[in-house]
């Protein structure tokens, strides 16, 4: 290959292993920097997404075939580099959270199925998965939640692991906790409902209240996953117990063992409240994650430490991702990411009758969100057209607001 100081690089010779800095400002993308070490598939899809004809590749030049020269790479990209819809930039973004998210629930479904037959190998996806997980969280340096979804109507025990485990990171990540409790938390994440998979689904699947044997029965969950996992041999004690005590408050409420105040690791703690708000969103008579925030003020006071639910709201923002709103110029719309101005955030709106849906910028209109709505004030248009009734779960995002 002819050594020059910059190889401009085509998008389609794009690989792992390169080091490579996009042609764009920082607004403009959603990486950190505009230095990328490319690490995987998806951060080639998303550069692609970009909307630029090339990149400078830094580092990893020895990788590429001896055929890309310089002068034949200038010929391909000799046009102006277009400034990049932030709309189109976010609409990818949402699309590629949306995807990673199906992935990690397929890949923790997998995981679960072997967990009997091959626990080595269990082990081995599950962990994986965890540093896919760190790697989509800490790709850029703030990263905003949203909203995504299985498909599912009720949360399953993977779907809500996957969802629980991105809230606790970021609750990790704001209080700065070490990358080794992040894998941990993460870890203990998926894993901590697994147990249920031992309580017979007439009990697990029931609508309505339990009666106390049945509500007994379903409070064995955590001891059913702490033994399932620790007859492998495999899971470090700080999973295991995250698994074991993911129920427990820090009054002496919780369950199984009655932990109370700092007998209750900060690891733990985390997961606790992460499984106790995503928990919320999918009870019958909640649906609505501001509502699920006010039922933690509300009911919760006590059982997770007053420091913790302020990390969580400041992550959530007011109007946390799936909150139904009404805007100042009275379109209804359903609240997709988290963003800087947590007044102002990106929604899919419509007309109150359900027409004319689109991915809005309320920064950029100056519209403001004028109040919740439940689910009841929507029309039957506006439900469709919001999908208003669909699961909420969430996933990391990194487009800058």
């Amino acid at each position: 290959m002819a050594k020059a100081e910059q190889i401009h690089l085509p998008l389609s010779k794009l690989q792992i292993g390169l080091t490579v800095k996009l042609p764009l400002s920082w607004k403009n993308h959603p990486f950190l920097f505009n230095r990328v070490e490319i690490k995987e598939e998806a951060q080639i899809e998303l550069i692609k997404s970009l909307g630029v004809p090339y990149v400078i590749v830094l580092a990893g030049a020895e990788l590429l075939p001896e055929e890309v020269e310089e002068e034949a790479v200038e010929k391909e990209v000799k046009q102006v580099v277009k400034e990049v819809d932030p709309k189109a930039l976010v609409r990818k973004s949402l699309r590629l959270s949306q995807q990673r998210f199906v992935l990690c629930v397929n890949e923790s479904r997998a995981a679960f199925s072997k967990i009997g037959s091959d626990p080595e190998g269990a082990y081995r996806s599950s962990v994986t998965l965890v540093e896919e997980m760190l790697d989509h969280m800490l790709e850029i340096d703030k990263p905003f939640l949203a909203l995504v979804s299985a498909g599912e109507s009720d949360a399953s025990v993977t779907q809500h692991g996957i969802s629980v485990a991105v809230v606790a990171l970021m609750i990790a990540k704001a209080l700065e906790m070490p990358k080794s409790d992040m894998r941990d938390i993460a870890l203990g994440c998926l894993y901590h409902d697994i147990g249920k998979l031992k309580v017979p689904d007439i009990i697990r699947r029931k609508k309505g209240t339990l009666t106390e044997h049945e509500a007994n029965f379903m409070k064995m969950h955590p001891n059913f996953g702490y033994d399932m996992l620790n007859k492998s041999g495999l899971y470090d004690q700080a999973v295991l117990n995250i698994v074991l005590h993911h129920h427990e408050f820090i009054d002496g409420t919780g369950y199984p063992d009655g932990l109370k105040g700092n007998k209750i690791p900060m690891v733990i703690q985390v997961v606790s409240l992460a499984n106790d708000y995503d928990r919320q969103l999918w009870a019958e008579n909640v649906r609505s994650p501001q509502v699920a925030l006010g039922y933690l003020f509300k009911n919760r006071a006590g059982k997770h430490a007053e420091s913790l639910i302020a990390v969580l709201v400041k992550i959530l923002g007011i109007y946390p991702p799936g909150t139904i709103v009404e805007l100042s110029d009275k379109s209804v719309g359903k609240v997709m990411m988290t963003t800087k101005e947590v007044k102002q955030p990106q929604v899919w709106a419509c007309n109150p009758d359900g027409s004319e849906p689109a991915l809005r910028f309320l920064t950029k209109e100056k519209v403001l969100v004028e109040k919740v709505l439940k689910l009841e004030e929507l029309s039957e248009g506006a439900m469709k057209s919001l999908q208003a009734d669909m699961g909420i779960s969430f996933y990391f995002s990194g487009v800058p607001s």
